[in-house]
């Protein structure tokens, strides 16, 4: 009963169902007057030849007639008669047989069905629900999130203002509701008092028009918005957002935090209190061609190397992993032992040439503003003469042209990051780039997840993306919590030692081998253990540092949680 209240509803609230149902209206007195009208010219004609019959007759033939069944109980014997009967038969004809159902289909029985359809979709959510995500629309960010928040066992929905939309998403697997975003009942039926985060990723003026509108519903849910623009944010803010996030800035961040190539050295990426995430390239040192169980770092400088990448492909490192010339190691330790490290390999590699940035947008510039923090000399390719700035790192051209690029500097450069937004230009320049120096460094900028593999088959070092990278910032909001991104599918991240493993020993768990993650320091007592050894035992009130890619991630989450 429930569902048919439902349907019956959002069926009677559409105005177009209330039009279709006064053309109803009509046809049945239209249909009421020629039955009364031929009704009654059969009595006449019938008088004229001499037969009597009821009223009830009369319906009774005009009826037969008009839908054709034609017994031949009651005929008539004049012309006249029978030319009636045609025209009464044609009337029934076009009426009850093509008019009346054509319009009982097409303005009744596909608008229920859609009705009921779309009330799958469900337009409010139980009082019961609490702790979710708003989502305001869903794309690629959205979706990176929502794998995110499924691992975490968090809820979640998301707002669709079309039902059809809405209920096509529902058949995908997706939990939406169906309500307009500036809508405040729409925020009130979501439970936004009750949920964990709104997240509004929209124009500027439609996040700030959610902003407003979800405040006015709840003074003190996080709401976290996205900015295309920075005089955005004052006016976000202002709207009542709690953060706003600049995507373009933060990948253009995150890209620069990257640049290798320049020296041997280690690059911090990210820290967990005193424990250290750093990379460096391995060419030009001695580490090339022989495997970590011969170099013996751990025992030299007393760094853990958790991982190696390979043009785009990551690996767990273990004692018999071999070092390529292509290859860049990725350590965990502290600061003093990644000093360590630095001391015995940066001699080898010194390059002090410009890094190539290619395009000037928002992502482009911020890269280079990180660059330039860094004392990094940087140029930037771009061919629309209106973004350049400061023509000291400008080259003005399409990086499309060897000229162009020979001018940027890219037969020495050590880096070269390819910051598009167009996913078939940056497949298309990584591998001219490529092509052009087999030893450069290449990042790049993916819009689309789909696209992320194909940049490093075209031969990209490192890929990160704006959805990556925005789902990331916003599950550590809303976690409160450090999950580091070290590149696309690669992620470090920190939490309390599952049930399964407490009692345990680090050699008896077997984690790197059951789930390809590698655990690289404890927290015990709020005291960070860097590089554990391996029999360390583990404690209820213990967390751990873990690394691994997407797929590790997913098995220790099914495995321990």
């Amino acid at each position: 009963m429930k569902s048919t209240s439902s349907v019956l509803s959002a069926f009677y609230a559409d105005r177009r169902q209330q039009r279709n149902l006064r053309v109803l209206a009509w046809l049945i007195v239209i249909f009421a007057a020629l039955l009364t009208g031929f009704s009654s010219l059969f009595h006449y004609l019938m008088e004229r030849e001499g037969q009597s019959h009821s009223w009830a007759t009369a319906i009774y033939w005009t009826f037969v007639v008009m839908s054709t069944l034609g017994f031949g109980d009651i005929t008539f014997q004049s012309d006249i008669g029978r030319i009636f009967s045609v025209v009464v038969l044609l009337s029934g004809t076009i009426f009850l047989l093509v008019l009346l159902p054509f319009t009982f289909i097409q303005f009744f029985f596909l608008p229920w069905m859609d009705a009921r359809e779309s009330a799958r979709a469900p337009r409010s959510l139980p009082t019961s629900v609490r702790d979710h995500v708003i989502l305001t629309r869903l794309d690629s960010l959205e979706r990176s999130l929502i794998r995110m928040l499924d691992q975490a066992h968090v809820g979640y929905v998301v707002l669709v203002d079309d039902p059809s939309e809405a209920l096509t998403l529902h058949d995908l697997g997706f939990r939406v509701m169906v309500g307009p975003f500036d809508d405040p009942e729409t925020y009130r039926v979501a439970r936004i008092e009750q949920a964990a985060l709104v997240f509004a990723d929209r124009s500027d003026t439609a996040n700030t028009n959610i902003a407003f509108t979800a405040r006015e519903i709840s003074p003190s849910v996080p709401l976290v918005a996205t900015a295309s623009f920075p005089a955005s944010v004052d006016i976000l803010e202002l709207a009542g957002c709690s953060r706003v996030l600049q995507l373009g800035e933060i990948l253009g961040q995150a890209l620069a935090r990257r640049v290798l190539g320049r020296d041997s050295k280690c690059h911090v990426i990210g820290e967990f209190g005193e424990l250290l995430i750093a990379d460096a390239a391995a060419a030009g040192t001695p580490l090339i061609g022989r495997s970590l169980r011969e170099i013996g770092l751990r025992a030299h400088v007393n760094v853990n190397v958790v991982g190696v990448w390979d043009r785009g492909k990551f690996e767990i490192a273990t004692p018999e992993t071999v070092i390529k010339p292509t290859s860049v190691l990725v350590f965990a330790g502290s600061r003093e032992q990644l000093d360590q490290y630095d001391a015995l390999f940066c001699i080898y590699r010194s390059n002090e040439k410009p890094v190539i940035i290619i395009g000037g947008g928002r992502v482009g510039r911020a890269a280079g503003e990180a660059l330039g923090r860094q004392q990094i000399d940087f140029r930037i390719i771009e061919r629309q003469s209106e973004r350049i700035r400061n023509p000291a790192y400008y080259v003005f051209g399409d990086a499309a042209e060897l000229e162009v690029l020979v001018r940027a500097g890219i037969d020495d450069c050590a880096s070269v990051v390819i910051t598009t937004h167009d996913d078939d230009m940056n497949v298309y320049l990584t591998l001219y780039c490529r092509r052009l120096r087999a030893d450069v460094q290449v990042l790049a900028r993916a819009n689309d997840e789909r696209n992320i593999s194909t940049l490093h088959r075209a031969g990209a070092d490192f890929v990160l993306s704006y959805a990556t990278t925005g789902a990331n910032s916003l599950f550590n909001l809303l976690r409160r919590s450090d999950v580091l991104l070290l590149a696309e599918g690669l992620h470090v991240f920190r939490q309390p030692t599952p049930a399964g493993l407490h009692g345990r020993t680090l050699a008896t768990s077997r984690i790197r081998e059951t789930t390809g993650c590698n655990v690289v320091a404890v927290v015990r007592d709020g005291e960070i253990e860097i590089n554990p050894d391996a029999n360390l035992r583990l404690e209820e009130n213990s967390e751990l540092i873990v690394i691994g890619d997407a797929e590790a991630e997913i098995r220790f989450h099914s495995q321990y949680d």
